[in-house]
């Protein structure tokens, strides 16, 4: 299925996007956001990996209050730097993929927005 060069673009932009929240709180999903919502209405793919985007975001913030709350007791600090990592490698694989036209579909995801 070929997808034109903006959506594709737009498409990567909401997942690389999320890499602003490793400088910005909450940037993760501020970033993600304005993209989808930017282009949203005019590419299914777009909207598909806005969403797709977001629900990750999302699904990670929820993890990383968990760690925190954790790192209490100690177990939540390796948590949190596997989480860190494996955010970081998730987001540019998807990025990657949405660049090319390809659908991603991140793993242990929340599904919240349909």
């Amino acid at each position: 299925m070929s997808k034109d060069s903006e959506a594709c673009t737009f498409g990567m932009l909401c997942h690389l996007s999320a890499l602003s929240g490793y400088i910005i709180p909450f940037g993760n999903i501020i970033g993600p956001l304005v993209f989808w919502l930017i282009k949203r209405n005019d590419s299914a793919f777009v909207d598909e990996n806005g969403k797709e985007s977001l629900n990750f975001q999302i699904s990670v913030t929820i993890y990383a209050v968990i760690g925190i709350v954790l790192s209490f007791v100690l177990i939540g600090i390796p948590l949190l730097i596997i989480l860190g990592i494996a955010t970081l490698v998730l987001i540019i694989v998807a990025g990657v993929k949405a660049s090319q036209g390809e659908s991603y579909r991140y793993p242990l995801t929340i599904r919240l927005i349909k």
